[in-house]
C-alpha cells in the first residue's frame, strides 16, 4: 500500500455505539441469517460462465450480474425485517433510515475470485451506528461474514465475542420440526508478539498507479515479516485475523462495505483494528493482536 502520513486528528473514537442488548442480539441473528442466505445464493446459483456486467474504477474492478442480484436479495430481506433502518451497499443501495442504524452490505466480497471460480469470496453484512459515508463517523455494532465455499458464517455483536458456525439453513416448511442449532466456536486472534514471525495478509487496489505504489511498500515489508498472503477478500482477511490463521492484516483503499462486518468480528476476537490515526478506513486498515498492531501500522505509515 502507499505509505500514508499519521496525523494527530481522529485518534480518539467518539462515535456513540449504545444499543439495547436485546436489540443487539436480534441484529446479530439477522446478520447471520441474511449473510447465510446471500452466501448460499451466490454459491448455488453461480452460472458456469459468470458475466461481467460493468467495471468501476478500472478494468480490473469488475461487477458481475450476481453481485447485483445478491445485493437485491439482501436489500429485500433488510427492508422486510427492518423497514426503518438505512441501507448502504457496494453496488448502489443507498437508503436513508429513521432509526439511527444503517445496514452496510457487500453482496460479493472477492468478486474477481468469484469470476474465476476461486473458492475465496464472501458476503459481508453489518449494522452500524453513525454515518458510514463519513470516515471516522461510524462503528459496527453487529455483523456477519458468510464464507459460502466453506459453509461457514462468522459473526459478532459488540460486547458479545466473535463466533463461527455452520451457515444457517433455510427455514423448514410450516409444521416441520426446525433443524438443530449449529454448534458454534468462539474465535480468538493470534497472540504473536514478534513482527518477524508474523504471517501478514494484505490486498491491492484496482488502479495501476496505486498497485505500483503498493508494490514498492511490499518490497520493504516482505523482508520484515514471516510471509505475506493475498486472499482477495478483505472480509475474509479480517476473519482470518479473528480466527488466528493469520497474525495481521493491512490494506489501504477499503470502503465501509469491505470492512464493517470483519472489523467487528476481528475486534470481538481480541484483535485491534485501527487506521492511520485511530478509525480504520480508506487511508489504511490494520488488524492484529495488541502486541503487533503498532509495529504493523508503522510498517505501512513509515513511522
Amino acid at each position: 500500500m502507499p505509505r500514508v502520513p499519521r496525523s494527530a486528528a481522529g485518534t480518539e473514537d467518539t462515535v456513540e455505539t449504545a444499543v439495547d442488548p436485546a436489540d443487539l442480539l436480534e441484529l446479530e441473528r439477522l446478520c447471520v441469517e441474511f449473510a447465510s442466505e446471500a452466501g448460499r445464493f451466490i454459491r448455488d446459483e453461480r452460472p458456469s460462465t459468470v458475466r461481467v456486467a460493468d467495471t468501476k474504477s478500472s478494468e480490473t474492478d469488475v461487477v458481475t450480474v450476481m453481485d447485483r442480484r445478491s445485493e437485491a436479495l439482501l436489500h429485500g430481506l433488510i427492508r422486510d425485517a427492518r423497514p426503518d433502518d438505512g441501507i448502504l451497499g457496494e453496488e448502489g443501495a443507498d437508503v436513508a433510515g429513521r432509526s439511527g442504524l444503517t445496514w452496510v452490505v457487500d453482496p460479493i466480497d472477492g468478486t474477481v475470485n468469484y469470476l474465476y471460480d476461486i473458492p475465496a469470496y464472501a458476503v459481508s453484512v453489518a449494522v452500524v451506528v453513525g454515518d458510514p459515508a463519513t470516515p471516522g463517523a461510524w462503528r459496527p455494532v453487529a455483523g456477519a461474514v458468510s464464507d459460502p465455499c466453506r459453509g461457514l458464517v462468522h459473526h459478532a455483536r459488540r460486547g458479545g465475542g466473535a463466533w463461527t458456525r455452520a451457515a444457517a439453513t433455510p427455514a423448514p416448511p410450516a409444521g416441520a420440526s426446525p433443524p438443530p442449532s449449529p454448534e458454534r466456536r468462539r474465535l480468538a486472534a493470534s497472540t504473536e508478539e514478534e513482527l518477524g514471525r508474523a504471517l501478514l495478509a494484505t490486498g491491492f487496489g484496482y488502479e495501476a498507479q496505486v498497485r505500483a505504489a503498493q508494490a514498492e511498500v511490499l518490497r520493504e515489508v516482505l523482508p520484515r515479516v514471516r510471509d505475506i498472503r493475498r486472499i482477495g477478500s478483505a472480509a475474509l482477511d479480517l476473519v482470518r485475523v479473528a480466527d488466528g490463521s493469520v497474525d495481521a492484516y493491512a490494506e489501504s483503499g477499503l470502503k465501509p462495505w469491505d470492512l464493517a462486518a470483519g472489523w467487528l468480528v476481528a475486534e470481538e476476537a481480541g484483535a485491534r483494528v485501527v487506521g492511520v490515526a485511530g478509525h480504520p478506513g480508506p487511508e489504511l486498515t490494520v488488524a492484529a493482536g495488541p502486541a503487533l498492531v503498532e509495529p504493523v501500522r508503522r510498517l505501512f505509515t513509515g513511522r
